[in-house]
């Protein structure tokens, strides 16, 4: 690419940096040159610059942005306000005169994005309004979201079809990282693109290592300690089924003393942001969420993303384990399932009444269990399931391909009780403190006592300006910070991630933070507040008199997850049940009920009882009945 050219010249200026990711450039002369196009781009290649950056380009014009996240939308318009690059969003979360403000500024012509969710653009007076603005054109975010055959279909997606028709003489852009030939054709026919120019990256990551095992019954937690373990103080994603087993396994590794923290949908929003917020900027480095979790992630360092169940779609796995090394640097997707997630995915998919929609979860249930059962190359089988055809047929990155590290093929000698001991001892060698960090070869060169003197300052300088740690510098900008160490602002312009205005806002402070490092300065070790372990923290406040709802709401679990806990004290005899949880007259419906069904499943006796009674009460008095019929020094392992 010739260096003077404007577009090189435009990314150098506002990005900071010296070049582009595969098809950036040509993907950005297209949207330049008002052409229609079809970008499929995995995660982390780069999708929003190439909007972003026409949209800095156009000074007269503005890019409408449709995204379905208002977060999303929030950490986009703060990354490019810090880079001088004038963006707004048109949401639920403002008030009523901020949205009217936005809408007279956009009309205006004062803003270089505007980022609108499905829903708003499907209004009518939104239409009427945005025909005043001076749209240059519309980019359409997780474009996957419109077509039937997507993993994630929207149905306000499809009221994009009726952007051609509001605006038949500007250009339409569809940007996905996750799509099928069928979901592309898809794509291109509900949008009516008109001859696209169409980008397709591939969809092969060849520093990726795909790890898939099956776990029996009882042995996944002890698995996941043990992986857990190679990445101490390395930044991972874990996936959880559910809400309840999103706070079930951050209990279970506070309780080793593995710091984390939990991210689902019931949630409110602002614990949801700072518990995102923490993790991005490396207070704590683990992070347990549902799916609700990662779209818009922007942290490059995640050394793996580990799941504990089926993902729904090969779509749906490739786009969440594609969060892990995004920086280019070799990192672990491990996939740790086991056979009763195939039951839950039958039951759910058996649930649907849309005969169409059921054939099409089929579909993708099917090619997930090929994926996780055939000993096929598991970069080329999805390759091969997005309509790629490598010129390989091993990879030698893969468990199939005989990349599985020993300490995942290594049978766990004594499997995690169902009925576990909560009581740790300090110090304990499973702590996550206690092992040997784990890093990738190519950051060897950075200096660790700078690399967290810096962090600390990312994070201060954040604080204070009430934004996330990623906004004032991302990772991989941090990380050749370490490695140049510059002097001046000429030398901090050379650093990929300064542009212009970046250098004008944090120059001078960065510089002088690398001065006292040089002086002896040291990020301050303030040790963390000591949190008490889960189980410690639930008996204490139940010694106070709290019920399991209130318990609940102190801890910020949900009432599953305390009962869960509660009922496993009981049943190891650390807890005394208490009648009063629930009430006399229940406890005597339940424990009549399993005199005659038994206690070996929860359903069958919820079945035998009134509908108001709950499997969270059914499952504290189960606990009660069996650690009054377990011999005293034996403990024995029993499913709830």
């Amino acid at each position: 690419m010739n260096s003077n050219s404007p577009i090189l010249t435009a990314l150098q200026r506002y990005w900071g940096y010296d070049s582009f990711r595969p098809l950036q450039e040509r993907i950005v002369s297209s949207l330049l040159a008002g052409r229609d196009t079809c970008v499929v781009m995995p995660t982390g290649g780069g999708k929003s610059l190439c909007y972003q950056l026409p949209a800095a380009m156009l000074s007269e014009k503005t890019v409408i942005v449709i995204s379905p996240l208002i977060a999303l939308m929030q950490d986009q318009i703060a990354q490019l306000t810090q880079m001088g690059i004038p963006a707004a969003s048109l949401n639920s979360a403002l008030a009523a005169n901020q949205q009217g403000k936005t809408v007279h500024d956009a009309m205006e012509g004062r803003f270089r994005l505007l980022y609108l969710s499905p829903e708003r653009l499907a209004r009518k007076d939104t239409i009427e309004w945005l025909k005043r603005v001076p749209v240059s054109l519309f980019a359409i975010d997780e474009a996957h979201c419109i077509s039937e055959w997507g993993h994630e279909f929207r149905p306000d997606y499809r009221q994009l079809s009726a952007l051609r028709q509001h605006f038949p003489d500007l250009p339409i852009a569809a940007f996905t990282a996750s799509a099928t030939r069928q979901v592309r054709h898809d794509i291109i026919a509900q949008l009516r693109l008109r001859n696209p120019d169409k980008y397709i990256a591939s969809f092969h990551r060849p520093n990726l290592r795909y790890l898939v095992s099956q776990c029996e019954y009882g042995t996944q937690d002890a698995l996941l300690l043990r992986v857990l373990r190679q990445y101490s103080g390395s930044n991972v994603i874990i996936y959880a089924p559910t809400i309840k087993r999103v706070e079930r396994t951050v209990d279970f590794l506070e309780e080793r003393g593995i710091p984390a923290i939990p991210y689902h949908g019931k949630m409110d929003s602002e614990t949801r942001r700072r518990n995102q917020e923490r993790w991005m900027s490396d207070e704590v480095r683990v992070l347990v969420g549902t799916i609700a979790f990662g779209l818009g992630i922007n942290k490059a360092s995640v050394r793996a993303v580990i799941h504990l169940a089926l993902p729904k779609s090969i779509e749906q796995y490739y786009q969440e384990a594609g969060r892990a090394g995004r920086d280019g640097l070799a990192a672990d997707c491990l996939l740790l399932w086991q056979a009763r997630d195939i039951g839950l995915l039958t039951y759910f998919i058996e649930q649907m009444n849309d005969a169409a929609e059921k054939e099409r979860s089929w579909q993708r249930y099917h090619q997930i269990r090929r994926f996780v059962e055939v000993a096929n190359c598991r970069h080329l089988q999805i390759c091969s399931h997005f309509g790629e055809t490598p010129k390989w047929n091993t990879c030698g990155a893969c468990d199939v391909c005989g990349a599985e590290p020993d300490w995942l093929k290594i049978a766990e000698q004594a499997p995690i009780s169902k009925r576990r001991k909560y009581a740790l001892p300090e110090g304990d060698s499973a702590g996550w403190r206690a092992v040997e960090v784990i890093s990738p070869e190519a950051n060897s060169d950075i200096d660790s006592e700078l690399s967290d003197y810096l962090r600390e300052w990312r994070r201060n300088a954040a604080r204070q300006q009430g934004i996330a740690a990623f906004v004032v510098m991302h990772d991989s900008t941090l990380e050749s910070l370490c490695r140049i160490r510059p002097s001046s602002l000429a030398e901090l312009r050379r650093v990929s991630g300064f542009g212009e205005r970046k250098t004008e806002l944090y120059g001078k402070q960065i510089l002088d933070a690398l001065r006292r490092f040089h002086d002896g300065a040291r990020a301050t070790e303030t040790p963390q507040k000591k949190r008490s372990k889960p189980a410690a923290e639930t008996l204490g406040l139940l010694a106070r008199g709290h019920t399991l709802a209130e318990v609940a709401a102190i801890r910020g679990r949900q009432i599953s997850s305390v009962v869960t806990l509660v009922a496993e004290m009981v049943e190891a005899k650390q807890l005394q049940f208490q009648a009063n949880w629930i009430g006399e007259e229940k406890v005597k419906e339940i424990e009549a009920a399993c005199a005659k069904v038994g206690m070996d499943r929860l359903r069958p006796i919820k079945d035998a009882l009134p509908a108001e009674l709950t499997f969270e009460e059914i499952r504290l008095v189960v606990a009660d009945l069996k650690s009054r019929s377990a011999p005293q020094n034996i403990a024995k392992s029993a499913e709830a």
